[in-house]
Parts: structure tokens; C-alpha cells; sequence
């Protein structure tokens, strides 16, 4: 009979985000037992290896050492905000969780994981906002793993994969928000930090989930103009602040001069032409406007000379 061979299936090429990119594995109870127990067969089985060396039988005093051996590698301690990654033969069984002195399965291999709140500073990286200005962004990203099994088994190495991915989302939120803007509800880089960090933290938790982290917390640690157009930048800042304060200085100017005028023709102090009114509010404007003391002159002749 001739046999076939089937051929190996070529493996699958997925799009980018594609769920079958993803590791299907998911993170479960190891089994264990109370260590003390481990303890208390590694001394039976000394004890009973002792007594077999005593009779006619020496050999089999092996078997109790062996099997003490055997216990005594599948012992292991875990310590607070530390966990073990066990597995069998290659095949993940379970994550230990709990801590102190326990016994797992023999012949496992533990890898040490751990939970506790980490943190991390992204490089000063220097990308364009949405205005296409350059601007140099950091960021402090607080995080810890969720999900043991996908931390070892989904990525690589996963202290590596969260700091590309920190940068990663740091450039696209970077590019999505101008630096500063003149509109008052414009959502920027500068002025609106809590919007900035809740969408890179929501950017991160959806770039980072695959591998088994949780990200706490993200916040946005330096902000700047790239050097290049830091005193272009500094200049236009200047001159949005100095027109801010002219355009406040002005309207307060108007309205004094309005309750001046109305109060005089109310108390019937004077009364002016509309030439005239035009020229006090015209002296009025420039006194409380000038940048400089204004300097009196004093008339001693009549108003229309």
C-alpha cells in the first residue's frame, strides 16, 4: 500500500489586530498544597531510607531518596506581591498565588512573576502635535501584571513590549492634539492635561491587554517646543499674552469712560458738544491706556481755545 503524506498546513498570516494574533491562554489556579506537608514526607522518606540501610537490602534505600529529592525540588516559596508561573513538560498547568512554603506538581518548573505596582519613565521623545509644530513629550506610566499567563506566554518579554508600547501611544496621542491653541474649549497638550492622560491611558490599556498588564495609572512628565522653535514659539506666546492684556486693558478703559460721561450728564457737571466729548474721551483713553505715565497740561484759557 502506498501511503500518503498529508503536507504540513502552511501557517496563517493575519492582519494587523487580529484576534488570532493573539495567544488564547488565560491565567489559572496552579495545584498546590501546604509546604509543610512536602516537609513532612522528605523526613519520612529520609527516615525510611535510614531503616532500609540498616537491613540486608541496602539498595532500596534509593527508592525514598529519590522519591525525597522528587519532593524536595517541587517545594518552592512565594513571597508577597511575587507569584509562580508553573509548568509541565513545556505545557502551562497554573500560576501559584498564594504565598509562603507550598508544594506543587513534581517535576514542574516554576518562573517567577511579579504583581507589584511598577513604574516607568518613557524617553523624551520628539514628535509633531496636530498644528505640526515639533514638541518634545515624556510620560510616567504606572502599571503591574494582571494576567501572569500572558505576561510569559503571549509576548516575548513583556518589560520590553509595555516600554514600546508606552512610547508608541505616547506618539499618537502627541499627534492628535495641538500644543497650545487660541480657541478657549480646544483640548491641548498643555491645557488639558486630565483629557490628555485619560486617552493615553485608555491607549495603553487597549495596546498592552494582549500581554496581561494593567496600566494604573498615565500621566503626561514633560512637555516643551523642540529647541529648534522654542523662542519662535516663546515670542508668539509673549505676544498672545501682551495682546490679552491690551484688549482687557481696553474694555475696562471703555467702560470707565462710559460711567464718567454718564455720570457727569446725570449730576449735569458740564455740558459738551460732541467735539469735546469726543476729545475728553479721546484724553480719557490715552491716560488710562498708555503704557507710560500720562503728564498733565493745564489749560488756563477757555475749553475752545
Amino acid at each position: 500500500m502506498t501511503q500518503v503524506v498529508q503536507p504540513y498546513p502552511d501557517p496563517q498570516v493575519t492582519e494587523p489586530g487580529h484576534p488570532a494574533a493573539n495567544v488564547d491562554i488565560h491565567e489559572h489556579r496552579a495545584w498546590a498544597v501546604s509546604g509543610w506537608l512536602g516537609v513532612l514526607l522528605v523526613a519520612a522518606c529520609v527516615v525510611v531510607a535510614i531503616l532500609i540501610a540498616r537491613t540486608s537490602v541496602k539498595a532500596l534505600a534509593a527508592i525514598p531518596i529519590v522519591v525525597a529529592c522528587v519532593v524536595a525540588a517541587s517545594l518552592t516559596i512565594v513571597q508577597p506581591g511575587e507569584t509562580r508561573v508553573v509548568r509541565f513538560f513545556g505545557r502551562y498547568v497554573g500560576t501559584l498565588r498564594r504565598t509562603g512554603l507550598s508544594w506543587v506538581l513534581p517535576l514542574s518548573d516554576r518562573r517567577n512573576i511579579s504583581i507589584r505596582v511598577r513604574n516607568f519613565e518613557t524617553n523624551h521623545l520628539k514628535v509633531n502635535d496636530a498644528e505640526g509644530n515639533p514638541v518634545e513629550i515624556a510620560a510616567i506610566v504606572v502599571w503591574q501584571v494582571a494576567d501572569t499567563s500572558r505576561a510569559v506566554f503571549a509576548v516575548d518579554d513583556y518589560l520590553t513590549f509595555i516600554r514600546v508600547q508606552a512610547e508608541a501611544a505616547l506618539r499618537h496621542v502627541a499627534t492628535t492634539h495641538p500644543y497650545d491653541s487660541q480657541q478657549a474649549d480646544a483640548v491641548t497638550l498643555r491645557g488639558s492635561t486630565d483629557v490628555v492622560a485619560a486617552e493615553l491611558a485608555a491607549e495603553m490599556a487597549e495596546r498592552v491587554t494582549m500581554a496581561g498588564i494593567q496600566t494604573v495609572e498615565v500621566r503626561i512628565s514633560h512637555l516643551a517646543y523642540a529647541p529648534e522653535i522654542a523662542q519662535a514659539m516663546l515670542r508668539r506666546q509673549q505676544a498672545n499674552a501682551v495682546i490679552a492684556a491690551r484688549s482687557r486693558i481696553v474694555e475696562g478703559a471703555v467702560g470707565m469712560v462710559e460711567e464718567a460721561l454718564e455720570r457727569m450728564r446725570k449730576r449735569n457737571v458740564v455740558s459738551l458738544d460732541h467735539e469735546r466729548e469726543a476729545t475728553m474721551v479721546s484724553n480719557l483713553m490715552v491716560v488710562l491706556c498708555s503704557d507710560q505715565p500720562a503728564s498733565p497740561v493745564v489749560n488756563t484759557g477757555t475749553l475752545y481755545s
